[in-house]
């Protein structure tokens, strides 16, 4: 009999080996096992297989989860944990939202004890939304990145945050300046950054908040440091894209500004990308750079639609994300649940195979994490969660009136949301479950 000093775990598992949407045969691109067995060892797969006799001999201790789904944890590819508590706020569009409501509530972040009340909250709805990393945009004050980094350093947690760059067309109270920013961003990476699961992404807010000295010398950081991220905003509204032109005459368009200052890039994530022209779709995929799609934001903020087979056509990775708090759940199959929406209004349609690699392994291979999460294969680091087929009443009748596999998942897509998730694992280890 082996000793066991390993977290065991039976039940049904599916994770992602391919993108669906580039495999001839849709079995490629997932692994399904319907009673399986997942073996964790120093917060690593040790192996993933199907359960047999002999299992329960080796593993007399394994946990028994038989009836639910284990699936990799979902992974947030553009959020604001500062704006958590102003999530769902009425009646504006993104510029007029931002001075409205946004500005005034970042304010708060000066002031460390806060910032770490919100943090712990904010992490709190990650993992009871079944988020195990996510990348996040912390505040203009240092001690917002400090605050978010030590709560997710107490558990564990991969995550990639950075401070916001903002030195102009923001209120007095949260600008910094070119060379501050520089500075402070620095300081940051050099503390933060691959200490244990933590990692930094430059964050200038996005063009029209910082100016071109700015820009040059968030593009400086990003030359000092090439394997830290890059994270921002391009093109998610209209009105935005004819202020980016006003203030940049000189450059071409919107990505032509992030390019010029060498921020674009395989680890630059560029969020919503609604309105893009042909040549930065062209940009974007020659530089490798990344989108983040954001379903529920897109649709509160009324920004618009995102072509996410346009991307797909010109092999651009993108990543799902919820965008709090222009977006309006944690829940990473609330996202999609509108994104298959918005595919639907675009005619075009949105396979729950595809959109379940787009919360796990897709936003991996989106922010270059694929070798460390993203799937169950062997070595990589256990962040998973145990998913309820059914967590209401409309729900279980739903799933009784599914017939395959497919059909039971998008039923889960496009009705689940937080009360789905039973339990969330970082590196192996539980930490949060919903009896608690």
């Amino acid at each position: 009999m082996i000793q066991q000093s390993n977290t065991v775990i039976r039940a049904s598992f599916l994770h992602f080996i391919n993108d669906p949407a580039k495999v001839e045969n849709i079995d490629d691109a997932y692994q399904y096992i319907s009673d399986g067995l997942l073996v964790i060892e120093n917060g690593k797969v040790k192996s993933l297989t199907p359960f047999n006799d002999k299992s329960a001999d080796l593993y007399p201790h394994l946990e028994d989860k038989r009836g639910q789904l284990i699936m990799p944890g979902f992974i947030d590819t553009h959020i604001h944990y500062p704006q958590t508590e102003m999530i769902a706020a009425y009646g504006e569009q993104l510029l007029e939202w931002l001075e409205t409501y946004t500005f005034p509530t970042e304010k708060q972040f000066k002031d460390k004890l806060y910032a770490q009340k919100i943090s712990q909250f904010f992490i709190n709805e990650l993992l009871k939304n079944g988020t195990t990393s996510a990348l996040v945009f912390g505040t203009v004050h240092p001690e917002s990145v400090d605050a978010l980094f030590e709560e997710a350093e107490k558990i564990d947690m991969r995550m990639i945050a950075g401070k916001v760059m903002m030195d102009r067309n923001a209120p007095n109270y949260l600008l910094d300046t070119a060379q501050s920013s520089y500075d402070q961003s620095k300081v940051l990476i050099e503390k933060w950054h691959n200490k244990g699961r933590l990692q930094y992404a430059i964050t200038p807010r996005f063009a029209p908040t910082s100016t071109p000295e700015q820009l040059t010398l968030a593009g400086k950081l990003k030359a000092e440091y090439p394997d830290v991220y890059v994270q921002t905003h391009l093109s998610e509204n209209i009105d935005e894209i004819e202020w980016v032109k006003s203030l940049f005459p000189e450059r071409e368009g919107y990505l032509d500004v992030y390019e010029h200052y060498g921020l674009t890039g395989e680890k630059s994530v560029f969020a919503h990308c609604i309105h893009l022209t042909d040549k930065e779709w062209d940009t974007l995929a020659k530089t490798k750079s990344v989108i983040a799609f954001c379903p529920t934001s897109n649709l509160f903020l009324g920004s618009g639609l995102f072509n996410l087979d346009k991307a797909d056509e010109h092999h651009v990775p993108v990543g799902l994300a919820t965008d709090v708090g222009g977006g309006t759940s944690f829940s990473q199959l609330r996202s999609l649940s509108e994104a298959y929406k918005i595919m639907q209004l675009q005619g075009k349609k949105l396979s729950v195979f595809k959109g379940l690699y787009l919360a796990t392994l897709g936003s991996a291979q989106s922010l270059s994490l694929d070798h460390k999460v993203g799937n169950f294969e062997k070595g990589k680091e256990a962040d998973f969660i145990v998913l309820d087929w059914a967590a209401t009443e409309l729900q279980t009748l739903r799933l009784e009136n599914s017939n395959s596999l497919q059909d039971k998942l998008f039923a889960l897509m496009m009705l689940g949301d937080e009360r789905n998730i039973h339990s969330t694992y970082v590196a192996g280890k539980l930490v949060y479950s919903v009896a608690d």
